[in-house]
């Protein structure tokens, strides 16, 4: 019988600490701002467009322009300046994700927007241009999703976008939500888009192989609030042409105002957990069935709905958007951030919404630790990075604000535990091996990662994958490459990056 959440991490010792501490830094000038087109995305991208091995950030503006925040951290400090190249200077952003379009080393960028999307070209000192030979073309939406994935033999990567309601329909906005688009490459560069119907006004889409079964299907959280009734969260089995999973496959129907998608394997049984924000309550789901895609929510007293403000005093529902998780005291253990704010003024959900910091404890459950952290900002915030901005090996935050200041805070947690980051590189196609997996094996668990590119609320990471190790001091790990293909198992010392060449 499958042991409950959290049962395997009670196998972790962890040192004994006061608790996570982040202080704010000085931030470079940007809001996400506009009209009621940009109530949602506010996205924030980060991926190491210089190569001095410390990640950027490239925020979305709505309307204003979007930002890339070139990464100064050394000295002790975390510090980012703003230095947009004009290609990335654009208007109507909701958001943006990095991916090597063209394995050519470069990360580039798929930018969300409302209006026509873009595939930007990455370069030398984070220079970008739009592709020239690639076919891709996108009309008018209002895209707030994005997802990509290599299926097996394509040399480019299949591309997913969300779009959210048809401002084109005269009967909107509500149950007028727009059609979804799914690139296939064809002939070295894109066609036209294959349309995946119906749409339910996604806020998030992942592309993941849940099964481990060599394909990645493509899961997406859909806004209740604009279809109504009909709609439902769905996933997209990867076929040809694509089918939507339903009762017959496992799936079950789920409805919820969803905002974000995160995924991870959080007790070491190897499968990942899914962890989904809403306007209310956030679900955390685990698979109950290790042949189909079938998920449940966890019980309410392992702490992580989330759904009510736990500072302010506003009692009313609490509304999440960008979800990730990640160790941010490295005990061996994944926390969970989410960014928290009002969609604008909706009088049926709190004002004053902090954002959540869920520690997770040795029992398994989870405990809010927001304001302690100081982390519990009154902004409504849009899109996140949780991510190591200064090297030091512990995991940093920004965060995108609609109509307030964009904020940055470092991780000061002392007394922290060690950690591992690792980036698995490959030659040839795919180069950030999107769709394969590292297991790493500290002694008392081993757990896995899944490669990604989607899921968060409107902009993604690009970067090593960090591993909060407790007190180990040495760890086994390999690599499952998206081929199938199981490198041997090495061992390596904590507290480094490592980038592993295939």
């Amino acid at each position: 019988m499958r042991p409950e959440l959290g049962a395997l991490v009670l196998m972790i010792a962890a040192p004994a600490a006061a608790g996570p501490l982040f202080v704010p830094v000085e931030a470079p000038e940007h809001s996400y701002a506009g009209g009621w087109e940009h109530f949602v995305g506010g996205g924030l991208a980060s991926f190491d467009c210089d190569g001095d091995g410390l990640p950027e950030l490239y925020a979305a503006g709505g309307a204003n322009p979007a930002q890339l925040l070139r990464n100064r951290s050394g000295d002790g400090a975390v510090r980012f300046e703003a230095a947009t190249p004009p290609a990335l200077a654009l208007n109507g952003v909701t958001g943006a994700y990095p991916l090597d379009i063209d394995s050519d080393g470069y990360l580039d960028l798929a930018v969300l927007r409302v209006g026509e999307n873009r595939l930007l070209r990455g370069g030398p000192d984070c220079r970008f241009a739009p592709f020239a030979d690639l076919g891709f073309s996108s009309a008018d939406h209002w895209s707030t999703a994005f997802s990509a994935t290599w299926e097996t033999g394509r040399t480019l990567p299949t591309l997913a976008f969300g779009n959210y309601v048809d401002r084109a329909d005269p009967d909107g906005p509500f149950r007028a939500c727009d059609v979804n688009h799914l690139y296939r490459p064809e002939a070295g560069g894109y066609g036209p888009p294959t349309p995946l119907e119906p749409g339910y006004c996604p806020l998030s889409m992942l592309f993941s192989d849940w099964g481990r079964r060599g394909r990645a299907d493509l899961r997406l959280s859909n806004d209740r609030h604009y279809y109504v009734d009909g709609g439902e969260e769905q996933m997209w089995a990867m076929e040809d042409p694509p089918r939507l999973f339903g009762p017959d496959d496992g799936w079950q129907s789920h409805k919820l105002w969803g905002m974000g998608i995160a995924a991870r394997d959080l007790d070491g049984d190897g499968r990942t957990e899914v962890m989904l924000s809403s306007m209310g309550d956030q679900r955390l789901q685990r698979r109950t069935d290790p042949t189909r895609p079938s998920y449940a929510d966890v019980p309410y007293d392992l702490g992580t709905t989330a759904h009510r403000p736990y500072a302010g005093g506003d009692g009313r529902p609490s509304t999440g958007w960008h979800v990730a998780f990640g160790d941010v005291q490295n005990d061996g253990r994944d926390d969970i951030f989410i960014a928290k704010g009002n969609v604008e003024q909706m009088p049926g959900s709190a004002m004053d919404d902090p954002n959540n910091l869920l520690i997770a404890r040795p029992d398994g459950r989870y405990a809010e630790a927001g304001a302690r952290a100081g982390v519990a900002s009154p902004h409504r915030g849009r899109g996140a990075v949780l991510a190591d901005f200064d090297g030091d090996g512990r995991l940093d935050l920004a965060v995108v604000n609609r109509r307030a200041p964009l904020q940055i805070w470092r991780n000061v947690t002392p007394d922290s535990g060690s950690w591992i980051a690792v980036e698995p590189r490959q030659t040839g196609i795919n180069t950030r091996a999107v769709g394969g997996w590292i297991e790493i094996d500290d002694g008392a668990l081993t757990r896995i990662r899944e490669i990604t590119v989607g899921g968060g609320h409107a902009g993604g990471s690009a970067g090593p994958e960090h591993f909060g190790l407790g007190p180990a001091a040495r760890i086994r790990l390999r690599v499952i490459w998206p081929d199938g293909t199981a490198s041997d198992w090495t061992d390596h010392d904590a507290n480094q990056t490592l980038i592993l060449t295939r």
